[in-house]
């Protein structure tokens, strides 16, 4: 371990410069808190910059509880409510940033994600957060060794980097899930959560595209690119958004939403499959029922053509045709169109994984504060949290709202 070479006393460490580490740090740096603010990469706000395409779809107007996962639906509640998609909308229009409905209550920068990072550091600066980029944290542990300087109540945690130790009342843990490991992402947040007997949720990759195994046997493989508006379900949850084929499996926006909610055999050695409605609201096969209408794959496939991608009409023909035209056959084909099943054979994994449900416990933490029960002054924030958003920038949004809860508490 490199030995440090300076000895600071703060109020508060964040560790990670990410969504929840930035607001956390300048909620904080806004009550007079002395603030430092480490992140182990050398810029700020990574995946803010990379999302919505590089114009970051930084929140959603129809933020509610019920867009997240957790194993207690009820946690996010008291957050959410405290900071709204509205108050951090009234910060972006302070900067005269300008934005926009895509939709479904996104919202994105007209310009570039950029601004909304570089409106961050104005309002950090502003709050005297102190930040330092390249900062490898080697170790977080209780401190144990008199406060040497005076007037200062004895700071509970050390933390020590690559290159000094700072003591702090206050520790919030802001350093994300397993994710996008090419941008940097780590275990870390997990492994001071254990080194503190803080009970994780199993961590699984989510909004991730999904596998459908061998090619040979997956008679959608040569699809790839081919997309259409479905419904993907699984239970009770549903999303009715764009669906895309790729060499592997399926993507797009419906099966990202979906794969949040399903459960790989490794988990489940039944896995419930996901079932795709690909022409939501239409009779599909209505052309057939007329009078007099002729009956044969031909027809059904036209009919099909109307409404799907003509490689698709005719690939899902292919495999479910029936063995004649009654209309007891028409109706059981009409059904299957709506609810057609796959079972995947997994995930494409972190590497491709928009965020990682699962993560710290949060029965461990006040839904208030984001503060540990069990370890005073210790906070989890964001994504290393068990509270998972669907897309459409409900993550942001917790984001925000889970760093603004534990800035104001510290």
């Amino acid at each position: 371990m490199t030995q440090p070479t300076t000895h600071q006393n703060f109020d508060a460490v964040v560790v990670g410069a990410g969504a929840a580490g930035l607001m956390c740090a300048i909620e904080a740096g806004k009550r007079g808190r002395r603030v430092l603010l480490l992140e182990h990469a050398d810029r700020v706000g990574k995946k803010i910059l990379i999302s919505g395409g590089g114009r970051s779809n930084f929140t959603n107007l129809h933020t509610r509880p019920d867009n997240f996962l957790s194993a207690n639906p009820h946690f996010a509640k008291s957050a959410l409510a405290r900071y709204t998609p509205a108050d951090f909308i009234a910060l972006v229009e302070s900067y005269g940033i300008r934005y926009h409905e895509k939709t479904l209550g996104q919202l994105f920068c007209d310009d570039s994600a950029k601004q909304i990072v570089a409106m961050l550091l104005a309002e950090a600066a502003q709050a005297n957060v102190k930040i330092i980029l390249e900062a490898k944290v080697q170790e977080i542990r209780l401190n144990t060794e008199p406060d040497l300087q005076p007037g200062n109540d004895q700071p509970r945690f050390r933390v020590t980097t690559n290159t000094a130790t700072y003591t702090t009342a206050n520790v919030v843990i802001a350093t994300g899930g397993l994710s996008i490991p090419k941008m940097g992402a780590t275990s870390f947040g997990y492994d001071i959560a254990r080194q503190f007997n803080i009970p994780i949720c199993d961590p699984r990759p989510a909004l991730v595209p999904l596998v459908l195994g061998d090619p040979e046997h997956n008679p959608f493989a040569d699809l790839t690119g081919v997309s259409a508006e479905v419904i993907a379900s699984l239970g009770k949850h549903r999303f009715r958004e764009k669906l895309l084929f790729t060499h592997r499996g399926l993507s797009g926006p419906a099966i990202l939403q979906i794969s949040s909610y399903w459960t790989s055999a490794v988990a489940d050695p039944n896995p419930k499959p996901i079932q795709i409605d690909w022409a939501p609201n239409h009779d599909l096969l209505a052309p057939l029922r007329e009078p007099n209408a002729r009956r044969d794959s031909a027809v059904a496939k036209a009919a099909l053509r109307t409404k799907l991608p003509a490689r698709l009409a005719e690939r899902l023909l292919e495999a479910a045709l029936p063995p004649n035209w009654t209309n007891h056959a028409l109706d059981q084909l009409e059904r299957q169109l709506h609810a057609w099943p796959f079972t995947p054979t997994g995930t494409e994994g972190y590497e491709k994984a928009e965020v990682t449900a699962g993560g710290v416990d949060t029965d461990a933490l006040s839904a208030q504060t984001m503060e540990c029960r069990a370890v005073p002054g210790l906070y989890f924030i964001g994504e290393v949290v068990d509270v998972t958003g669907h897309l459409g920038g409900f993550n942001f949004q917790w984001a925000w709202a889970s760093g603004a809860a534990a800035g104001r508490a510290i």
